[in-house]
């Protein structure tokens, strides 16, 4: 029998860079309101300072500051009012000692202010004339020019994945467009006479594929464009027409199950010969996730990618190799991750990475415990109960009760 020759997970992703010889990085303009889960592919920098303008936080008026000195709930400061300033409407007046002009939350301070008193400490005189109970600072209740963002300033680097946050700070600096990486396109295909999809009729010794829905939504999570899914029994000119396919108009071929040493797993084969220069990786020293195909085809631009049959392992070799690569391509930042406490000792696979998966529990002093989520990589309770998982390196005996780790989530 054929043995899998091993790479480790570093030496895997190192010969998938060497081998991605094309642009694989390009970009394209769109509008910011579509913009959303796109990643920008440079630094945004603010063209004006935000605000442009001496700005109100509150309903109040607008005074000098030092003619508010000594004023108190006993001895109030009488001002008179020379303007009632609009919302988004410009000052027309200026205020000078002994003068004051209503302005409402976000207005605009008229020249001469540098100070708001909220009206909950104002009380009309008459309606030229306020009573002032508050003594303020300058720059009370003021939001100054640039204090939001600078001219020139970076608003949001490149690499930041635009969510409704970012898209606002976009629309708030005037910014109607946003310069983006382009997405990666990938097919999606899952082989096995065992597979029927979700909803046909499951006869004996037939399972529900798992790996085409769940591959699909996360290939979006990561910020991929699925072009296709494709469910294919184990017969080869099937599975080598999908692929032929997928190379046409796929940046990413992923295909989970076929990728071992069974009778049946024709999947490397099909890569090597369909594929220039074909695979390079075939085996990771990975628990779980050793079936794992590596190959380009440099002519059509494409990544082909053999994940494990077993959904766990699909799943998290996709993250490991996939995710990774769009991190890299578009500089996001990495995954966030948990610091935990484990909760038992846990053993690792000899001569392996191992990516054990956990629970995640809160403790009343704010603390996380991290419970791994023992089974077999086939079944679903190891996916549904997980909140993460912890990689052990290759070398490592295992983790100890009570150990510190680093939890990567879902």
């Amino acid at each position: 029998m054929k043995l899998l020759k091993v790479d480790s997970l570093e030496q895997a992703r190192k010969k998938l860079l060497q081998n991605i010889t094309w642009d694989i990085k390009k970009t394209e303009v769109i509008p910011v309101e579509k913009s959303f889960g796109r990643v920008l592919s440079g630094d945004v920098k603010a063209e004006a300072p935000l605000p442009s303008f001496f700005r109100s936080t509150v309903d109040g008026y607008a005074v000098k500051a030092a003619d508010t000195q000594g004023a108190g709930d006993g001895l109030p400061v009488f001002l008179d009012i020379i303007e009632e300033i609009e919302i988004g409407k410009p000052a027309e007046k200026q205020v000078v000692s002994g003068t004051c002009s209503y302005v409402p939350t976000g207005g605009m301070l008229p020249a001469g202010a540098d100070a708001v008193v909220m009206t909950e400490f104002c009380e009309l005189f008459d309606q030229s004339c306020t009573a002032v109970y508050q003594a303020v600072p300058s720059g009370k209740n003021v939001v100054q020019i640039g204090e939001d963002v600078e001219k020139g300033e970076t608003i949001l680097p490149a690499g930041t994945r635009l969510a409704s946050a970012q898209i606002g700070a976009l629309a708030g600096n005037g910014k109607c467009s946003a310069e983006v990486y382009k997405p990666l396109k990938v097919t999606i295909l899952s082989t096995g006479d065992e597979l029927v999809a979700a909803g046909e009729n499951l006869e004996q010794a037939k399972v529900y594929d798992i790996n085409t829905p769940a591959l699909q939504q996360l290939a979006v999570e990561i910020g991929f464009e699925v072009v296709r899914t494709q469910v294919i029994p184990d017969q080869e000119e099937l599975l080598e027409k999908a692929i032929r396919t997928g190379m046409r108009d796929s940046d990413l071929v992923a295909v989970s199950g076929g990728s071992s040493q069974g009778k049946k797993d024709i999947t490397a084969e099909l890569m090597d010969r369909l594929a220039s220069p074909g695979v390079f990786t075939h085996g990771l020293a990975l628990k779980p996730g050793k079936p794992t195909i590596l190959a380009v085809d440099q002519p059509s631009e494409t990544i082909l990618m053999g994940l494990p049959g077993h959904p766990a392992a699909a799943l998290m070799v996709f993250r490991l190799l996939a995710k990774w690569m769009e991190h890299w391509r578009t500089g996001m930042a990495d995954s966030f991750k948990i610091p935990a406490f484990m909760k038992c000792n846990v053993p690792a696979a000899p001569g392996k990475d191992t990516c054990v998966m956990v629970e995640l529990n809160q403790s009343e002093d704010g603390q996380y415990t991290a419970k791994p989520v023992l089974g077999k990589s086939g079944l679903m309770r190891t996916l549904t109960g997980s909140d993460g998982y912890v990689r052990i390196p290759m070398g490592k005996e295992g983790l100890k009760t009570g150990e510190l780790v680093w939890v990567e989530l879902f």
